[in-house]
This record gives C-alpha cells, sequence and structure tokens, in this order.
C-alpha cells in the first residue's frame, strides 16, 4: 500500500512486552506500518520499544490494539514529567520482576536437570552409570512443562498470527526430543538408554533460560544511561506564594512562577537564578566533575543537584521543554535509530525460522536416508533447530547503540543518531567557529577611546544600545558599563546587521556600532584618528569597532577573547587522527590570526560572513571533503546543518538539537575529538556483533547438520551468543573521554 502523507504526523512511543527475538520485532514492525494512517514504524528488540509516527485519525489506542493483536502487549509512553516519571517507574518494576522470575525459573530448571548431566559427566571419565528412563521422564518433565511453558506460549502467539520466531525453535527442538524420548520409555519395544533425550530437552532449555536470564541483566546494565536521565526528572517543586512556600506537583508550574531550591534538592525545571548563588552539581548532564558556581542571572537546568546555597529562581521552561527532556527525547531517539546494516539483518530475521526448520527437516530425511538410525536423525536436527535462533542477530546493532551513546551522553556528548556516528567515523576535516568554541567566548573590553575625551559618555551610549542583545560583545560592554557605575538607557527600533554591527535609537538619535563595512554602510565620515585607532588595535590582535552618532564617528572600542586553555591540546589530538583543522571568524586578518597561531590550526578564513559559512562548508564537500562543522549552535545553525556532522558546542540550547548531529554539553574543545573517538568506538562494537552473530549460525549449522554437535552443545552455544554479543556491547559503558580533566 502506499505510504500516507507526513505532513500532519505524530509519532508515539510504545512499550513491548512478548518479543523474544528479532524475528518479532520484524513481524511486529511490518504489522505496524500496513495499518492504515501509520507514516513510519521502528521496532526495538533491544530496548523492547516501538516508535510510531501515524496521522491524527488513528489513536495511540489503536497502535496499543494493533501490537496485542500481533501477539504482544504494549503501553503508551508518556512524555509529560510526571507521566513519564511513573511510567519509568512502572517500566523497573516490570523489569524487576521479569528478571527475578527468570532467575527463579533457572535455579528451579537447574535443580532438576543436574541429575540428568551427572551420568554424562561421570561417562568421560570411564565411569558407568545411568537412570532408569521413569526417573528422567520425572525430572525433565516440569522443565519442560513450566520452562518451556513460557517458549510454547510465544510459539503459539507467532504462528497464530502467521510468523515464526526463536520460540518456534526452541519449542521445535526440545519437545522433538522429550516426546522422543517419552515413546521410547512407555511405547517401544525395546529402548536402550542411548535412545532417550530427557538430558538434552532438559539442558537446552536450562541453557537457553540461563542466556534470556543474562540477556535481561546485560540489556538493562547497556541501557543504564538513559535510564539514569529519566530518573533525574523531579515531580515536585517549592513555589512561592506570597510569603509562603507551598510545595506542589511540576505539572502545576506555570513558565514565571517563582520557586526556592533548598540545599541539596533537585533543581524542578529550568530557569534564572534572581536571588541567591550556590554550586550546581551538573555532573549528570554534562560530565562535568567538578560542581559550577552559579549566581544572579545564570541559568539553572533542572534535574541538577544544588550545593550549600539557597537559590531563588524565576521558571524559564516547563515539562517536555527542558533542557533534561530534550536530552532524553535526544538520547532515546538515538538509541532507537537503525543503521542500514541492521535493516539487512531484519529482513535476514524475517525469513530466517522457516528455512532453519526446513534445514532441519532436511537434516533429519537426510540422515534417515544415508543410515536409517532414528536416534542419529533426532540429534542432528534438534541440534540445527536449538543452534539456529536468532536473537543475537536481533541485539548485535541496538545493544551497541545503546550502549555507546549511553556512555557518550554520560560524558556531556548527544548523539542524534547512527546516521551521524557513520558520518563522525568519514569526517577528515573539522571546520572551528572562533568565537565560544576555540576563545572562551566573553570578549573583554580592554580599550573605550572617544574622540572628545569623554571615555564614560561613550561607554554609556555604547553599552545602552546593546541592551537585549545575546551577542558576547555587548556582554563585555554591559559588564564594562556596570563596573563603572554608568547609567544606561533602554533604546528603541534596534537592529542588528549580521557579521557588521547594530543600528538602534537612543534618546531621539541614531546610534551605531559596528566594523568598517558598517561604518561605510552608513555612510559615516571616516577619520584619521578612528582609523588609525581601528588599525592598531587590530594589528595587536584584539577586534576593534567604531561607534557613531547619526553620520558622525565619536570614538572606537576594543575587545580581547582568550583562546581556550585546552583549544591547542585538541586540535593537537585531531591532527594526530588525520584530520585537517580550519578556523573561520567575521574577525580581521590579524586577529583570526592571533588566536590561529595560540591555538595551532592548519589554517583560517577571516572576514567570514554568518551567511559565508555555509559556503565555506559547501566549498570544502565540493572539493571532495568530508567536513565537521563546530559551533555554538545557535549562530552558526545553518552551518551546522549544511555540514556533514554538525557538531554544537556548550549550548544544547534548541536550534542545537535540531541542527546537530552531535551536540556537546560542556565548551571543552577537548570534546571534540572525544565525540569521533566514541563513534568510531560504538561502530568498531556493531561490526564486531554482527561478526560474532553471524560467525555463529554460520559455523554451527553446518556442523549441527552433520552431527557433530549434540543437541546439549547446540543449546549452550546459542545461549552464549546472544550473551556474548550484549556483553562485547557492555564493554562499551567503560569508555571515557581520554586525557579530560
Amino acid at each position: 500500500m502506499n505510504a500516507p502523507s507526513a505532513s500532519a504526523a505524530q509519532t508515539v512511543k510504545l512499550d513491548i512486552t512478548g518479543m523474544t527475538c528479532a524475528g518479532c520485532a520484524s513481524r511486529l514492525e511490518k504489522t505496524l506500518q500496513a495499518t492504515e494512517g501509520v507514516v513510519k514504524a521502528t521496532v526495538n528488540f533491544a530496548l523492547e520499544m516501538a516508535e510510531v509516527e501515524h496521522l491524527p485519525q488513528v489513536a495511540a489506542n489503536d497502535l496499543v490494539d494493533v501490537v496485542s493483536t500481533a501477539g504482544f502487549e504494549a503501553k503508551e509512553r508518556r512524555d509529560e514529567a510526571e507521566a513519564a516519571k511513573k511510567a519509568f517507574e512502572e517500566r523497573e518494576a516490570h523489569s524487576d520482576a521479569e528478571e527475578r522470575k527468570t532467575f527463579q525459573l533457572f535455579a528451579l530448571s537447574t535443580l532438576l536437570a543436574i541429575p540428568l548431566v551427572i551420568p554424562m559427566v561421570l561417562m568421560a571419565f570411564g565411569v558407568q552409570f545411568e537412570l532408569s528412563g521413569v526417573l528422567q521422564f520425572a525430572l525433565a518433565t516440569p522443565i519442560q512443562l513450566f520452562v518451556g511453558a513460557r517458549f510454547y506460549k510465544g510459539a503459539f502467539a507467532a504462528l497464530r498470527h502467521g510468523g515464526a520466531n526463536m520460540d518456534v525453535l526452541v519449542s521445535l527442538g526440545t519437545s522433538a526430543a522429550y516426546l522422543y524420548s517419552v515413546y521410547n520409555v512407555f511405547f517401544a519395544a525395546q529402548a536402550q538408554a542411548t535412545d532417550l533425550y530427557f538430558e538434552a530437552s532438559a539442558v537446552i532449555l536450562t541453557l537457553i533460560l540461563m542466556g534470556k536470564y543474562l540477556e535481561i541483566r546485560a540489556k538493562r546494565s547497556t541501557s543504564a544511561a538513559v535510564r539514569s536521565l529519566i530518573a533525574l526528572r523531579p515531580t515536585t517543586a517549592n513555589k512561592i506564594v506570597g510569603d509562603k512556600i507551598i510545595p506542589v506537583s511540576i505539572s502545576d508550574l506555570r513558565l514565571g512562577d517563582y520557586i526556592v531550591i533548598k540545599p541539596g534538592e533537585c533543581v524542578p525545571t529550568d530557569g534564572l537564578i534572581e536571588e541567591g548563588e550556590s554550586e550546581l552539581d551538573e555532573s549528570m548532564l554534562t560530565g562535568e566533575n567538578l560542581p559550577v558556581h552559579k549566581n544572579k542571572g545564570d541559568q539553572v537546568t533542572g534535574g541538577t543537584i544544588n550545593g550549600a546555597g539557597a537559590i531563588f529562581v524565576r521558571t524559564t521552561a516547563l515539562g517536555e521543554s527542558t533542557r533534561l527532556a530534550q536530552i532524553i527525547r535526544l538520547v532515546e531517539g538515538a538509541q532507537a535509530s537503525k543503521a542500514p546494516l541492521q535493516k539487512l539483518v531484519d529482513k535476514v530475521a524475517a525469513i530466517f525460522v522457516p528455512v532453519i526448520v526446513l534445514i532441519a527437516l532436511a537434516t533429519f530425511a537426510g540422515w534417515m536416508l544415508y543410515s536409517g538410525d532414528v536416534t542419529t536423525a533426532v540429534s542432528a536436527s534438534v541440534a540445527v533447530l536449538v543452534i539456529a535462533c536468532p536473537c543475537a542477530l536481533g541485539l548485535a546493532t541496538p545493544t551497541a547503540l545503546v550502549a555507546g551513546t549511553g556512555a557518550a551522553a554520560k560524558a556531556g556528548i548527544l548523539i542524534r543518531d547512527i546516521e551521524a556516528l557513520e558520518r563522525a567515523h568519514k569526517v577528515d576535516t573539522i571546520l572551528f567557529d572562533k568565537t565560544g568554541t576555540l576563545t572562551i567566548g566573553k570578549p573583554v573590553l580592554t580599550d573605550a577611546q572617544a574622540f572628545d575625551r569623554n571615555d564614560d559618555r561613550l561607554l554609556t551610549i555604547a553599552a545602552s544600545i546593546q541592551l537585549g542583545s545575546e551577542h558576547p560583545l555587548a556582554s563585555a560592554l554591559i559588564r564594562a558599563a556596570e563596573e563603572r557605575n554608568l547609567k544606561l538607557t533602554r533604546p528603541r527600533s534596534i537592529k542588528a546587521i549580521p557579521g557588521k554591527g547594530l543600528i538602534a535609537e537612543l534618546t531621539g538619535q541614531q546610534v551605531s556600532i559596528g566594523n568598517t563595512a558598517l561604518m561605510k554602510d552608513l555612510n559615516v565620515a571616516p577619520s584619521m584618528m578612528g582609523d588609525g585607532l581601528v588599525k592598531t588595535y587590530e594589528s595587536s590582535g584584539k577586534t576593534a569597532v567604531t561607534v557613531a552618532l547619526g553620520d558622525r564617528a565619536i570614538g572606537v572600542l576594543a575587545f580581547v577573547d582568550q583562546a581556550r586553555d585546552s583549544a591547542r591540546e585538541a586540535v593537537e589530538s585531531l591532527k594526530k587522527q588525520g584530520i585537517r583543522t580550519v578556523m573561520i571568524t567575521g574577525d580581521t586578518e590579524l586577529a583570526a590570526k592571533n588566536i590561529a597561531d595560540q591555538v595551532g590550526v592548519d589554517e583560517f578564513q577571516a572576514r567570514v560572513q554568518p551567511e559565508g559559512k555555509n559556503e565555506v562548508v559547501n566549498d570544502l564537500k565540493e572539493q571532495g571533503y568530508r567536513v565537521a562543522m563546530v559551533g555554538d549552535g545557535i549562530n552558526d545553525a545553518p552551518a551546522l546543518a549544511a555540514a556533514d556532522l554538525g557538531i554544537a558546542m556548550g549550548s544544547g540550547a534548541d536550534v542545537a538539537l535540531e541542527t546537530a548531529g552531535v551536540t556537546l554539553m560542556r565548551s571543552e574543545p577537548k570534546m571534540i575529538p572525544a565525540a569521533l573517538d566514541i563513534s568510531k568506538a560504538t561502530l568498531r562494537k556493531i561490526r564486531q556483533n554482527l561478526f560474532w552473530a553471524f560467525i555463529y549460525n554460520i559455523i554451527g549449522i553446518p556442523l549441527a547438520a552433520l552431527g557433530l554437535l549434540s543437541p546439549v552443545i547446540a543449546g549452550a552455544a546459542m545461549a552464549m551468543s546472544s550473551v556474548s554479543v550484549v556483553t562485547n556491547a557492555m564493554l562499551l559503558r567503560r569508555w571515557k573521554p581520554k586525557n579530560m580533566s
């Protein structure tokens, strides 16, 4: 059927229970995709989650019904803070219960299986010891009924809905061994101990259950990072109403509410400090181990932990608009994304089980024709069925992706999706915006030279028209004016000229502040004194701007922005990886060269207008380079989007999360090579996992079909294939950025 239009599509996330392998996920994904009104559906086996993009006429409950009809259970994942926290706690409780139940079954199964294994062990040492067929039946039957029930249930649900999964293979294999043994004990005229496979069916189920238990624990471990982020979501706040402090639910807060955060409390939502100061622990969001000092006017982020001081905060974002909610969405989205290779794996998984059943039947028929020995034929075909379970295939990519993006998020590196990982792996050129990336981004006013020698008047005028501006130079001017206790006047008719400066009306006069290009555009009369000052300041590596009243220049201001301490180390690290480094800035040639020399970039481009950054990116791409653009995520949004990989540094603002493939939560240049490193490490793990997942089957199935693999060994190999894949992915949790303080 044709996919419906996505113009008005909505997205819902569903928590799925009942999936046992990649085949289940693939079948459910196809079922959802075929549902009328569904634009796109992605089912993640490792995360036990479905993300469905659908048209408004399709309700979330309708999708839950579709999942139920397909033989699984679903529950909508809510985004509101309180609902999300409650749903998270319910998922945790369900996971704990599932883990506990699986372990109890495994313990029971092990106790019953041990006596069945003892004769096999003794035989290896030359000791002949056999249990009677009836006793073997008594020990194996509870395992077949109670442990096997979970596989029978899954197999029946899959077959009833026209599919086949791992449960079908396990059920067929163990049932064949068990029923063949029952026949020989109770109905065959004469049966030898070698004709009994009770120990095979019992041990296979026990080993697979052990694998499932280890898999559950490992899967929860790989997703620990995003679970810890969700756990940070506060549900209450202390709201100030009049002269009272009233505890309220987060859902009852409104923008602009005044709240107090007491020492040691979790910050309930994003806001600005209006009173008080403290040190906040932001490590869970940024990876920064040291507490960050916060004072009046500073931004606080929901989910961080307050230190020893009480702070009074005005709320600026709520619910899904908060920084924490955006981070959770981004990390979950990355973990749910699919690699192109995974799509091929899904196609293989969809046809895998029927093919294996045919191979098993062919194996049975082949051995019967070759030897006429039913026992050998049953053993070989059961081994084929058991070893071929496709769990490892379904876990290979998502577990590595979950672990890698989780480890990155813990370090303050947010990776949007698998495509961003792949692009990061191929980057050979990194383009840096200068201000706020390689430099601190907080220029300091070093010189204020008024032509009439009234420097305070010059500074008052210049700072006044910058009130409300977000530009770094504006902040420097206002700070300098406040230090001199100058009284500022709010301007009118403010107009920013990108890459040049600003024009405004102040007390009835037009005031402009900007570079030489702006002064020429406004026909401001040049002066020898002004031109000389600008050249003098720029030759010393400073940024110089002219201030004009109407068409008359009244003075020159000079600023300096320091290079970040770790910028040179970060650039050298990138160079060692063979990556070309380029800095672009709107500053003059001399100011740009000053910073470029300090940090050691390969080359730089000066006097680049904001819209020109796009052109630089595109020019490099046309030359065949794989370009990553590093910027602050606000002014550089178009260039971030145009690059092969956009890296937004130190903002976490909406536009950064929307345009950048990677967002760094700290303004730390050394996180740039770290982001490339975790990307390469994650892709390496994905390839390793897929290799191991396929190699088990490629080697194991022929060996089983040739009778060289007993059903018990096949069961152990099958269980260990899943465990090894997930354990290999878990190693990524130990990843930490190199050379980070």
